[in-house]
Formats: C-alpha cells, structure tokens, sequence
C-alpha cells in the first residue's frame, strides 16, 4: 500500500465525522459497516473518488458526481427508509 491509498480506517474517521455533523449514525453492524467502507476506499483508491460503493460509477463526471458520498440521494433515503441505500448511514434513534 502506497502513502495515497485510501484504508477502510480512513474512511471510517470521515465517514464518522460526517454521521456526527449530519445528525446521522453510521451502520450498528460492524460486518456490514466495514464492508461498505471497504468498498469506498477501493473506489477512493481506483477512481480517486469517494463513490459510493453500492453504486455503479459511469465514466460520466456529471453523472457520477451524484454518486461521491455522501451521494445526492443519501438524505432522501435516510428520511424515507431509516438509512441510505448503502447502509452506511442511518437516521439516529431516539
């Protein structure tokens, strides 16, 4: 591993600090959670970019730049089904 590359710990304290400033939690499970953070610093690592893992990059900037987590779609979803579609983030519980 090179100095640039991105780890699953990198990702988790940003991913972390993200959760805390937006009121979200990160995923309770830690085998999902960590399988998701795999996935973004992979995509870090191969595409430069944060995308999501559980979407499909294009090749298309102006499409993928939806898809750089948090995607434009995470708030939406976490408010209609209690998280995103990755299961990254989750809406706290009260």
């Amino acid at each position: 591993m090179t100095n640039n590359e991105s780890t699953k710990e990198d990702m988790h304290v940003w991913t972390s600090k993200y959760a805390d400033k937006a009121g979200y939690m990160l995923n309770p499970d830690d085998e999902s959670l960590h399988l998701v953070l795999e996935g973004l610093a992979r995509n870090r690592n191969k595409h430069g970019k944060n995308y999501c893992p559980c979407r499909i990059v294009t090749g298309d900037d102006q499409e993928d730049k939806k898809i750089i987590c948090p995607c434009i779609y995470h708030k939406d979803e976490i408010s209609n089904d209690g998280s995103c579609h990755c299961d990254l983030f989750f809406k706290k519980k009260d």
